[in-house]
């Protein structure tokens, strides 16, 4: 480059001095374009920053004339520092000019400059700002004028993010890095949580960006790459799963951490003069800024996969622990993470977790089912939610809507205060009818039980007045262990929930993993389509081990008390039979050991699999109750992944197919005079409950927090109206495949409170 040998990193060793004194914050903006105009031989260096309203605002400049900093404002649309702010990448031209986006600004008297290069000042691949040099000759800036200045920009984004430069700005003006953020996700868990941002897998703080001695740094970096790529071989040639990631994960991991152009940015970055985790950070957040602009879903989960292999390698340059803290949470703390499986949630203290923020996740997520246990207000599909925030930002989760309130506004957070509070008041409403039996207005009684999985689910039973546990998922226990639970344990648990129920109803469904519920500690099995293959009452027959030791646990825990037990994801007849055959062995066991037998045995299965409604006549010939998981049911009527975010919402489970098969399942369960409860999400919500009250059900199981809903609809329901306009609607073509509108205008019309 045109400047002395070793420029930038001359440059970058002024700029930690001008960093450093005592000055005002345009004092040292000042102070630093003239830095870099010198450093770089430029005749003009100019600041601008992105606005909370964004526009760009020209904040510092040497060359231009000075009376257009504060003056000079350009759209996120508008002239070439628009578009470097829009596209995230430099720009760099021989005649500005020339190019079509070029604007002319008559008050900064830049016409007489052709030579531009544009550069986005980047952190956590936001665009902060934009750092311009220009020149009057007709020239192209080299590779190593470019890299110096895109690494004072990043030099400069750590003074931005701050909020020094916010005393310089008009009210409404603010520089965009600390802005209020109004961001919408998917509702996963119900509940309003206002509180303060904690990282789960926090970003490694960097202390000095800036290096002393190159060689140094170079060689920190190359010996810390080894390491981590040691590392992930040594994992790999295990043969077994590593912390709970799958071998696919660290494939790709390892693909990455051998990627020669990888290495090669990050040591170019060092050769600036950046500390070897300054440079790292660096290329992340350059990486991370274009492709979060790429629509394309592969490429943008590759970014996630480099944003974990940058942060795993900045940990062992900076000494830091991979795992989070999790003993010290803030009072009212509001987590935020990419993704987080069950047991990792269990980990933080609940006495100070209000709220969840997940980049990915859906409502049938198993760390969704936690955070309903646990009642803290869950969004997910949150598009970069951990680069929008800091540690100890202000934060809202509205688990209702789905919306998410960053650094709110002070009549935001006033608002929804009172909605809390709103919200505090009706669950006192719910409370209060938590004796009164759940019938409605025309005398139909509707049994009300809970979906569980976790010890921390049975102080619901009383808070709720529920019926009974509908549905205990017993994987969840064999999720959160760091081993797989032993008869001994998995009977502890299981006692332990029957003496919590009391005489009330608990229905065990038999394990459910495979697909999308994996153990940490199982070898994980390869699978095209894991929604379809090798899970639940597949596995159980396959391991028959497994399951009888699952049945010995059960079956010794219900000692002289009635047990309800069922299987899941039931295709085909004789596997029902298969199960209860293995059930009949366990007992036979059990009474040969003098073992006390549980006094009443109720046995049953899931209705999910598309397949077993054309079984039902053999099914309830068998079963003694039916369970309808509607979650899976729709999903595969519909051959929709309910986790894949493109298809998940396509399709809505309040529809005649749907609907249709769910009353030909009641019906036929009526016929043989057999009980028969839903247990899916569908009943969870108010219409979504009375859909169901329609076509005949009179058993829901139903997160702890929608029973209050619930029962008050319910509670106000002519379910006779209800049923006459179901069976219109699913009997005379409805005119479209959704009938939600029409339910939500009968209820409208009948005054239930949704």
């Amino acid at each position: 480059m045109r400047g002395a040998l070793g420029g930038p990193r001359v440059l970058l060793r002024r700029l930690r001095e001008v960093m450093a004194e005592p000055v005002s914050a345009q004092e040292r903006l000042d102070k630093i374009v003239v830095l870099i105009a010198a450093n770089m031989v430029a005749e003009v260096c100019s600041v601008y920053v992105l606005r909370v309203d964004g526009m760009l605002e020209l904040y510092a400049t040497q060359g231009l004339n000075p009376e257009a900093v504060h003056l000079t404002v350009l759209g996120s649309d508008e002239g070439l520092v628009g578009l470097v702010a829009r596209e995230a990448e430099a720009i760099n031209l021989s005649d500005a000019q020339s190019h079509p986006s070029f604007s002319f600004r008559p008050e900064t008297g830049e016409e007489i400059y052709h030579a531009f290069l544009g550069v986005p000042i980047l952190r956590a691949g936001n665009t902060l700002g934009v750092m311009v040099v220009q020149n009057r000759a007709h020239r192209t800036y080299s590779e190593e004028e470019v890299e110096a200045l895109q690494t004072t920009a990043m030099v400069l984004a750590e003074m931005i993010a701050s909020g020094e430069l916010s005393a310089l700005a008009r009210p409404g003006a603010e520089p965009a890095a600390r802005r209020p953020l109004q961001v919408t996700g998917v509702p996963l868990s119900d509940g309003i949580a206002l509180g303060h941002v904690v990282l789960h897998e926090p970003r490694v703080v960097i202390r000095n960006y800036i290096a002393d001695d190159v060689q140094k740094e170079m060689k920190r970096l190359d010996t810390a790459v080894e390491t981590l790529r040691d590392e992930l071989d040594v994992m790999l040639s295990r043969g077994d799963v590593a912390d709970g990631e799958h071998r696919d994960v660290l494939e790709t991991f390892r693909m990455f951490a051998h990627d020669r152009g990888w290495l090669k940015k990050m040591q170019e970055a060092v050769m600036t003069g950046l500390t070897a985790e300054a440079a790292v950070e660096r290329v992340e957040s350059d990486t991370r800024a274009r492709m979060m602009r790429q629509t394309d879903p592969y490429l943008r989960e590759r970014l996630h996969d480099l944003d974990d292999l940058a942060n795993r390698l900045m940990r062992k340059l900076v000494g830091a622990e991979h795992a989070p803290a999790k003993d010290a949470l803030p009072e009212n703390a509001i987590l935020v993470a990419r993704t987080m499986g069950p047991a990792a949630l269990l980990d933080y203290d609940r006495s100070r977790l209000r709220g969840l923020v997940l980049e990915e996740g859906g409502a049938t997520a198993h760390v969704t089912i936690v955070a309903r246990a646990l009642g803290i207000a869950a969004v997910g599909n949150v598009e970069n939610a951990t680069g929008l925030v800091d540690p100890g930002d202000a934060i809202i989760v509205d688990g209702q809507s789905g919306e998410v309130q960053v650094r709110p506004a002070a009549d935001i957070e006033s608002a929804y205060a009172e909605k809390a509070r709103f919200r505090a008041r009706r669950q006192a409403q719910y409370a209060a009818l938590r004796d009164k039996p759940c019938v409605t207005r025309d005398g139909e009684e509707v049994q009300l039980h809970l979906n569980a999985g976790l010890l921390v689910d049975l102080p619901h039973i009383q808070e709720t007045g529920a019926a009974g546990i509908g549905l205990f998922r017993t994987e969840l226990q064999f999720m959160v262990a760091a081993a797989f639970p032993r008869t001994a344990e998995q009977y502890r648990l299981y006692q332990a929930v029957l003496d919590a129920a009391g005489d009330r109803p608990v229905t065990f469904r038999t394990l459910d993993v495979g697909g999308d519920k994996v153990l940490p500690y199982m070898r994980v099995v390869e699978e095209e389509n894991p929604a379809l293959g090798w899970r639940a009452i597949r596995l159980g027959l396959d391991r028959p081990g497994l399951l009888r030791s699952q049945m010995r646990a059960l079956l010794r825990a219900a000692s002289g008390r009635s047990l309800k037990m069922m299987f899941p994801m039931v295709s085909a007849i004789d596997e029902f039979d298969a199960a209860k055959a293995l059930l009949e062995g366990e007992l036979t066991y059990l009474r040969r050991h003098g073992h006390t037998l549980p006094e009443r045995i109720d046995v049953g299965a899931m209705v999910e699999v598309p397949a077993l409604l054309f079984q039902l006549d053999e099914l309830f010939q068998r079963a003694d109750f039916v369970s309808v998981g509607s979650n899976d049911l729709v999903q595969f009527l519909y051959a929709a992944d309910r986790g894949n975010n493109f298809v998940a919402d396509r399709f809505d489970a309040i529809s005649v197919p749907v609907l249709r098969a769910l009353r030909n399942i009641v019906r036929k369960a009526h016929a043989y005079d057999k009980p028969v409860t839903l247990c899916g999400e569908l009943g969870s919500k108010p219409i979504g409950a009375l859909a169901l009250v329609a076509l005949g059900f009179r058993a829901l199981s139903l997160s702890p927090s929608a029973v209050g809903p619930v029962k008050s609809m319910l509670l106000e329901l002519d379910a006779g109206a209800a049923t006459r306009l179901m069976d219109d609607l699913l009997d005379n073509h409805a005119p479209k495949i959704s009938v939600r509108e029409e339910l939500a205008a009968f209820a409208a019309e009948a005054g239930l409170t949704f």
